[in-house]
């Protein structure tokens, strides 16, 4: 098999893992949940999820436990991007080539679903906690409570909502008092700490050391921060037709990003030596994951 191919299998795998945890669409809130579901199921490269069981395998992690953390970070994924492309944000009106949570369901109703897929992603996550291997091995019991706060701290202030709320507030700076140790600060906590997240809950549901896990936020780091450089570049570079969503929208919402501070030579530069940094320290773990590195190269060198 291939990477595509594999890369191909491994996101469906993702994909049924997540649909087996989403919620039945009845009662008095099944239009919220039918939004839900509507958000979450608009496709996606399933990134996190399987970033977060590589390394769990790559720790030599087996068995279930890493299932409700793999839906959990992806749900915490989505209602980000829901609440990202609401009118009060940056108003997109298409994501992964079809409408956007608010032009289908009204904006009421997609703050509602965000809202709601960031309550059932600790929902499912506390779900391992029920898991028979979970409950009959203090050291996995342990694990699962420590990936339970890694989950909750690099989605909230000090992670993604800390980047969050400093990128809403630098688009209302003048250009010049944008700077770049401003954006770094945003792409580490509103792109890379999601990042950081799947990959360190993988590592520390697997048993991974406390040095590993620290070389693993590292390394993750590096993979973000690569990622969102490689999306300023696209959205100067592609189209809507490639990229499945609007270009030019950080122009349109006047956002100052790492291309516009420092050109596109030299930010594909950068995209190339973090890349490079990356790699070379994830192939220096005892047990190494070729598909793994091979996935984080592709995705940071990604055309959409």
């Amino acid at each position: 098999m291939n990477f595509k191919e594999e890369l191909q299998a491994k996101t469906e795998q993702a994909e049924e893992t997540l649909k087996q945890y989403l919620p039945e669409e009845k009662g008095y809130q099944k239009t919220v949940l039918s939004a839900m579901n509507y958000s979450v199921l608009a496709g996606g490269k399933r990134l996190r999820p399987i970033l977060m069981k590589e390394t769990y395998e790559m720790f030599g992690g087996s068995g279930r436990v890493v299932e409700p953390f793999m839906v959990a970070i992806e749900m915490i994924h989505n209602y980000s991007l829901v609440h990202d492309d609401l009118p009060c944000m940056d108003n997109d009106e298409y994501r992964r080539g079809r409408k956007t949570t608010h032009v289908v369901y009204g904006e009421g109703m997609a703050v509602l679903a965000g809202d709601a897929l960031l309550n059932y992603a600790f929902e499912t996550a506390a779900l391992a906690f029920e898991l028979p291997e979970v409950q009959e091995d203090v050291s996995l019991l342990k694990a699962v409570g420590k990936a339970m706060g890694i989950l909750a701290v690099k989605a909230g202030v000090y992670g993604m909502i800390g980047g969050q709320t400093a990128d809403v507030e630098a688009e209302e700076f003048p250009p010049e008092k944008v700077t770049e140790d401003l954006l770094l600060f945003i792409h580490e906590h509103k792109t890379a700490a999601l990042i950081q997240n799947a990959m360190m809950i993988g590592a520390v549901l697997a048993g991974a050391s406390p040095e590993e896990t620290a070389k693993i936020e590292k390394i993750a780091y590096n993979i973000g921060i690569a990622f969102q450089i490689q999306d300023d570049i696209l959205d100067v570079t592609s189209t809507l037709e490639v990229l499945g969503k609007p270009v030019g929208s950080d122009e349109k919402n006047h956002k100052v990003t790492y291309v516009t501070l420092n050109g596109l030579k030299k930010s594909e530069e950068e995209v190339k030596r973090l890349s490079e940094e990356a790699m070379k320290e994830l192939g220096s773990f005892g047990k190494r994951n070729l598909f793994l590195e091979k996935l984080v190269e592709d995705l940071i060198t990604r055309e959409k």
